[in-house]
């Protein structure tokens, strides 16, 4: 398949820039991947389209302030970094700018010396792999000094850091939201539960690799940076039930269900407790072993992620909802409006 068909026109005025005060007032578009049907709601009436006996499976990982603003020690040179995942111990690898300024062996300052970094190897594309010293804890320093590494196309500033968060995010480690699940309230989610949904959870730390353009023409070329997944044995067990049992399998975000078709690839369809890297690249034509349906944002076109999601409902289809999403002047990205692929 070539990238080309994953086009498709987006005005810039849609790209949502700040989130909505209510998370559950966002705009949700229904698609039905069997009739191909298309409806226009909003969030809080997503709980009509789910039945006793489904399950909603969300991603905890919550997301550190990760983007860091340093000066160069000996030239007074500004640095940004942005923290990618922990290697060992203090050392982490991470993304430099300018990165031509930073080489093994550059210091870096942050927050009057708070933080300091030093540089001890190179990777490609920015990458740098920098180790840390501090006084106290770590991630406490993080809070302090970080900011929340919004994607480049949010030109607003947050005006508070938990807005990038899911209401239940847990295990720290990712560098961007699973912005699926941004939409959710605790209400929300009790109400479901009220309605006989099973609320579990799984843990893929997103990386910037699943943001990363697609730079090959034939995408069967395209080769997905590894994120890290973890899956419990509560949750395990949650799901075969449910697959025993009948009920659906719905998943809110890509990173749950890259998460969920990674396990049932490698186990045949089984859950079970396992942790690892996922590479996992969903594209046309792809078989789905785990998710019936997906709670998902607006995507970039000729990204990998909506690739994934033309994966589940069909490639025209998809690109027919998002011309009505454009139509009805729906926000898009990780600030706006929902799908429900059914």
């Amino acid at each position: 398949m070539n990238i080309e068909d994953f086009d498709f026109h987006l005005p810039e005025e849609l790209i949502a820039q700040t989130p909505l005060e209510d998370r559950t007032s966002s705009r949700l578009l229904v698609l039905n991947k069997n009739t191909k049907e298309i409806a226009h709601k909003t969030f809080k009436d997503i709980k009509d389209y789910f039945k006793p006996g489904d399950c909603l499976v969300l991603n905890n990982t919550r997301v550190l302030p990760a983007r860091l603003y340093g000066v160069k020690e000996g030239t007074g040179a500004n640095i940004e970094v942005l923290l990618l995942h922990q290697e060992q111990g203090d050392t982490w690898e991470v993304l430099v700018k300018p990165a031509k300024k930073v080489k093994e062996g550059t210091v870096l300052n942050f927050g009057d010396g708070k933080l300091r970094a030093t540089c001890v190897g190179l990777k490609e594309h920015g990458g740098r792999i920098m180790e840390f010293s501090y006084n106290g804890i770590f991630y406490e320093v993080l809070d302090e000094l970080g900011e929340m590494p919004l994607p480049p196309y949010i030109k607003e500033k947050l005006p508070e850091k938990e807005r990038y968060q899911t209401v239940y995010a847990k295990e720290e480690g990712s560098a961007a939201a699973p912005t699926a699940g941004l939409h959710f309230t605790n209400e929300l989610l009790e109400e479901l539960k009220t309605i006989g949904v099973t609320v579990t959870f799984i843990t893929l730390h997103v990386g910037l690799g699943t943001f990363r353009p697609v730079s090959v023409e034939n995408i069967d070329e395209h080769q997905m940076h590894a994120e890290f997944y973890r899956m419990s044995q509560e949750t395990a067990d949650t799901l075969n039930q449910v697959k025993e049992q009948g009920g659906r399998i719905i998943s809110v975000g890509t990173t749950s269900t890259r998460t969920l078709e990674t396990i049932a690839r490698d186990q045949d369809g089984i859950f079970v407790e396992t942790s690892g890297w996922t590479d996992i690249f969903i594209y046309p034509p792809y078989q789905f072993r785990a998710v019936d349906g997906l709670i998902t944002n607006f995507h970039l076109p000729k990204s990998t992620l909506i690739m994934l999601v033309s994966a589940l409902a069909g490639k025209e289809p998809i690109l027919s909802a998002y011309e009505a999403a454009v139509r009805e002047r729906y926000r898009f990205f990780s600030f706006g409006d929902a799908m429900f692929i059914i």
